[in-house]
């Protein structure tokens, strides 16, 4: 996660997360991604049951919910261990969340063990009384996601009037004074649909989004061919940082990150240091201590079942069940050599990985889908659109 208004428009200094003592605990939301001691944001996938049909969805969401999802006991247990073990966020998603009934007294346990809730969600079911609902139990956000204007929207949804049902979520969660912003996963359909998305937020007045580069899991592993060339990626990105800095121009300051590539770290701070070299060094010590991917560290996922997973990405590899073992003891005592390889994975990556400069930064990217491509999980990841030239720059 590239905080892109954090890092060009200077929003945020690396004494701010010094102030903090960069522990997790301590640390704001916005802060959480220079922590130091990595104590994981958890994504629970709480349902694979969805209202939509997304062409990308890596969870590949039904219409039925399945019948070993953990129940309301179980789903209290993982909040106990996580909230025991200083996980800071917990990260309802799915399918769709709101289609469980519990999900709100579900939350409202987590926000009561003292963790920042958080739901990713489609938005079609934020009703006026969802919004107050969901405000009454403390949630600290809701990401709402949309691929695009309402033709293309519904096309990736799979159900037409989704796009209109989204926006009238947004408009509940503002109705309800929840913080709410967008979530989009870029591909070559899409990428068009960019601008129009920074002008939503600005004429709707949604304060963050989320810019997901595309990762081939679930039914996004059939899209690889529709993800963009490296060199429309490159575009992609300076489009997202163009747009966010007219924003900020604007004195409308708005959060925008980049998400699931990061060569977006390296990638914007060789620009910042060609355009502003003194807030370039500043930018470099703040990716330092974002620290680039951390799946299986600073990232992990809970499917349904209960099975444990690097990120909600990686659902082929489980690391263990939280029905046998606790999340606390699967994540810090790992029994599964995956794991405790990624928790140390700069050593263990290959070709133009090993040799870049920028692996401190980046951290391998991303290893799921280096593994999709090539069969290789520690092979380079070809989303990685930095020139070799760039990754040979001494940092």
């Amino acid at each position: 996660m590239i905080g892109i208004s954090k890092l060009y428009c200077g929003t945020v200094e690396p004494s701010d997360a010094l102030r903090y003592g960069r522990h997790s605990s301590a640390l704001p939301s916005h802060l959480l991604q220079f922590s130091k001691d990595k104590r994981p944001v958890v994504v629970w996938n709480v349902t694979r049951k969805c209202n939509l049909k997304c062409v990308h969805c890596y969870a590949h969401a039904t219409e039925q919910a399945p019948a070993d999802e953990l129940t309301t006991a179980e789903g209290k247990a993982l909040i106990d261990d996580l909230a025991a073990f200083g996980a800071p966020v917990m990260l309802f998603s799915g399918g769709e969340p709101l289609v469980r009934k519990d999900l709100p007294e579900l939350a409202a346990y987590a926000v009561d063990k003292g963790m920042r809730a958080v739901i990713s969600t489609n938005g079609t079911l934020i009703t006026p009384t969802v919004a107050r609902t969901l405000k009454s139990i403390g949630l600290s956000y809701v990401g709402i996601s949309l691929d695009g204007m309402k033709p293309i929207n519904d096309k990736f949804r799979g159900v037409p009037g989704a796009y209109d049902k989204a926006l009238e979520g947004i408009r509940n969660c503002q109705d309800a004074d929840i913080k709410v912003g967008l979530r989009f996963t870029i591909n070559r359909f899409n990428v068009d649909e960019i601008p129009a998305i920074f002008d939503l937020l600005e004429t709707m007045d949604i304060p963050r989004v989320c810019f997901y580069h595309l990762v081939y899991a679930g039914r996004g592993s059939e899209m690889v061919k529709e993800d963009l060339s490296l060199d429309d990626t490159r575009k992609a990105v300076d489009l997202i940082i163009d747009r966010t800095k007219a924003l900020y121009d604007k004195g409308l300051s708005k959060e925008v990150l980049t998400v699931d590539n990061h060569a977006d770290g390296p990638y914007l701070y060789l620009r910042m240091l060609r355009e502003d070299p003194e807030r370039a060094a500043e930018v470099l010590e703040l990716l330092k201590m974002n620290e680039g991917n951390n799946s299986g560290r600073g990232i992990g996922c809970v499917s349904w079942d209960g099975e444990v997973y690097a990120d909600q990405f990686w659902r082929h590899h489980s690391f263990g069940n939280v029905r046998q073992r606790p999340f606390s003891k699967i994540w810090t005592e790992p029994e599964d050599e995956l794991l405790r390889q990624l928790k140390t994975k700069k050593q263990y990556v290959t070709g133009r990985c090993a040799g870049c400069a920028w692996l401190d930064i980046c951290g391998g990217n991303f290893r799921v889908r280096a593994e999709a491509v090539t069969g290789d999980v520690w092979a380079p990841d070809p989303a990685c659109y930095l020139t070799d030239e760039e990754i040979a720059q001494t940092v």
